[in-house]
C-alpha cells in the first residue's frame, strides 16, 4: 500500500464513509488517515454527520402532527 496523501484522502472521503470505495482504495485512504491527523480530523467531523443524518432519518413525527397534516390534506 501506498499513502494516497491528503487531496485524494478528502476527495473520496465520503465514499469511504459509506464503504463505498474499491478494497484498495479504502485500504489506501485508511492508511493515510493512521498518518495524518488533518485527514483523520475531517474523517470523524464526516462520521459525526452521518451518524446524525440517520439518526434523524428514523424519527418519526408525532401522532397528532401527522393526524394534522392528514386533515389539511384531505381538505385541500
Amino acid at each position: 500500500m501506498t499513502d494516497c496523501g491528503c487531496d485524494k484522502a478528502k476527495a473520496e472521503l465520503e465514499e469511504y464513509l459509506h464503504n463505498e470505495l474499491a478494497k484498495q482504495d479504502a485500504a489506501d485512504v485508511a492508511e493515510h488517515m493512521a498518518n495524518c491527523e488533518d485527514c483523520t480530523e475531517e474523517h470523524m467531523v464526516g462520521l459525526a454527520l452521518t451518524l446524525k443524518v440517520r439518526k434523524a432519518c428514523r424519527e418519526v413525527a408525532p401522532d397528532e402532527l401527522m393526524d394534522a397534516i392528514r386533515a389539511r390534506l384531505a381538505n385541500a
